[in-house]
């Protein structure tokens, strides 16, 4: 329930606290005393739009702050977990708007969005009147209200779980197919580059016998002539170095034969002797191998330049390209399983999205039959309320989609909030129009008392929040008055309400009475908000009746009608 509201430095308000109680809370005052600005600060603490223009004259900032205790909604709790904020046995929703224009939202003493703010406040207060909160204007509540009056929101929740369900492994497909189309893509390009590879035939070592065999035959002209020139220096020309060393051999013997230091010398000049001539066997019998092919030069080169067109295209040094194709044959062969996956997640699609079918096509039974009774339901109260011949419809509309997820009777529908159903509450105050959504109700009474029986026969099967009524008896007066006064004291025994009321037929209703009236202090005009009980409550509600000339009878009958208020019994649940 609302506890309190603090107000400070908004409009014509210094500072202000206003406690609440359970039930009916009415609050009345002259015109212009300042009941607005009360439903004013309300509504910023809610969410609504600020201006600088609200912050009293002189102020630095307006600051409100609205406190709720006990049986907070589960819905609200929820959200502000969501949001990583405690929700506590107490909930504090404070706002502050600077002179300057700033707006600072607080929940819990904690930092939050204006967005997150105005979802809360639309959970925990239903302000009708001249402000946005009214959730039953709203369609998008309406599936949600339904299902609370038929019971039907475990049904709902079955519903929007396996929708929840259905989306993940929607998501999941989606990333299998993408991941198989980009891995299809990909097999394509492996086995190219595998086959491109693999037909160069390149074996370990071949590039660096290549470099080597092209040298060589690039070479072939230097080669022979340098090999000639080797020949005639070791062994052709007449001072050729073979015969020179067996002289010099013969010549050593005969130095050892005079002195023995020179044996060691003999073996020497030999060895000499031999290598010059196994260097001179070898020159011969390479340069008689020298091959002069022109023909094998230009295919090894053709050979060289495409393995190193290869390694630059791969970016691998042209010894890797075998190495790189056994690779590439390796994850050609490796085993996804993406295929098997794949079928496995869309047939788990197909049984969930048949399930999901089932659940919404029970649900939607339901709801329609739970329809009919909200609609004689609402239909009375309407009828108790001075609009007797009124037509309350809950319209159900199914829109097919092709893509959807849901099937019934062979065709396939979109899903909408939890099921298929499209669910919209419609009225006609008046024989002879045609039913049209509540938001379009055009009277300012009759959008005052569609909304007070909708919300009577919700009551006692819906989570309503708590009711603020400004000025809901715009435009009634009369026995209608006292029916809607009735009808909201007897809806006060389900939910906390706060009536802002000019009708003495509502204001004998309340369980508490608050007066709004302004004063005078240091030549400024401040509002004040006053409790007020007994004799002083019965001149409130005489005021009402008479004006400012309170009567015996005026007040006689003021005090007639909060008796009558207190014989009022609840509504049977």
């Amino acid at each position: 329930m609302l506890s309190s509201l603090y107000i400070r430095n908004f409009a014509l308000i210094e500072e202000l606290t206003i406690a609440f109680q359970p039930g009916l809370t009415v609050i009345t005052g002259e015109t212009g005393a300042g009941k607005s600005i009360i439903i004013g600060a309300l509504g910023l603490v809610l969410g609504d739009r600020s201006s600088s223009e609200m912050v009293r004259t002189d102020a630095t900032k307006a600051v409100i702050e609205a406190i709720f205790r006990n049986n907070i909604p589960f819905s609200t709790q929820k959200l502000l977990q969501s949001a990583e904020i405690d929700p506590g046995a107490e909930l504090i929703i404070r706002r502050e708007l600077s002179a300057t224009g700033q707006s600072r939202c607080f929940i819990n003493d904690t930092p939050c969005t204006l967005t997150l703010l105005k979802q809360v406040g639309e959970l925990l207060i239903d302000l009708h009147g001249q402000h946005e909160h009214q959730l039953l204007l709203q369609s998008r509540t309406h599936e949600t209200l339904l299902d609370a009056f038929a019971g039907t929101a475990s049904d709902a929740e079955t519903c929007r779980a396996q929708k929840e369900e259905i989306r993940l492994i929607q998501k999941k497909l989606n990333t299998l197919r993408n991941n198989a189309e980009a891995l299809a893509e990909k097999r394509d390009l492996l086995d190219f580059q595998y086959r491109e590879l693999s037909e160069t035939g390149m074996q370990e070592g071949e590039y660096e016998e290549l470099q080597q065999q092209i040298s060589l035959l690039e070479n072939a002209e230097t080669l022979a002539e340098l090999c000639s020139s080797l020949n005639s220096l070791l062994y052709d020309a007449d001072n050729a170095i073979y015969p020179s060393l067996g002289s010099a051999s013969k010549l050593t013997e005969k130095l050892a034969a005079i002195d023995p230091r020179f044996n060691e010398m003999i073996e020497q000049a030999r060895i000499a002797t031999d290598s010059v001539d196994e260097l001179y066997r070898f020159s011969r019998s390479y340069s008689a191998g020298i091959d002069h092919n022109p023909v094998l030069l230009d295919s090894l080169r053709e050979r060289h330049h495409l393995i190193g067109r290869i390694a630059k295209k791969y970016a691998v040094p042209p010894d890797e390209i075998p190495r790189l194709a056994l690779e590439l044959e390796r994850q050609l062969n490796a085993d996804e399983g993406g295929e098997d996956s794949l079928q496995r997640t869309e047939a788990s699609l197909t049984t969930l999205r048949r399930k999901l079918s089932q659940t919404a096509f029970e649900l939607s039974q339901k709801r329609k039959e739970a329809a009919k009774r909200l609609e004689i339901s609402v239909k009375e109260q309407l009828s108790l309320l001075g609009i007797p011949r009124a037509l309350f419809i809950v319209s159900f509309t199914h829109t097919p989609d092709p893509e959807g997820d849901i099937t019934i009777e062979g065709v396939t529908y979109g899903t909408q909030g939890c099921g298929y159903d499209s669910i919209e509450f419609l009225i006609s105050a008046n024989p002879g129009e045609k039913p049209r959504p509540l938001v379009k109700v055009a009277s300012g009474g009759e959008i005052s008392r569609v909304m007070l029986a909708m919300k009577s026969a919700l009551a006692t099967n819906a989570d309503l929040p708590i009711l603020i009524f400004d000025e809901i008896d715009t435009g009634i007066s009369g026995r209608i008055a006292d029916a809607v006064g009735r009808n909201i004291k007897s809806l006060s025994s389900l939910h906390q309400i706060v009536a802002i009321t000019h009708l003495p037929q509502i204001a004998a209703m309340g369980d508490s009475h608050l007066r709004v009236h302004k004063e005078v202090e240091n030549s400024r005009t401040l509002t004040k908000v006053s409790r007020i009980e007994g004799t002083e409550r019965l001149e409130a509600i005489a005021a009402l009746i008479s004006g400012e000339h309170r009567s015996a009878s005026s007040l006689s009958l003021a005090g007639e009608l909060v008796e009558a208020a207190a014989t009022i019994k609840p509504p049977s649940v």
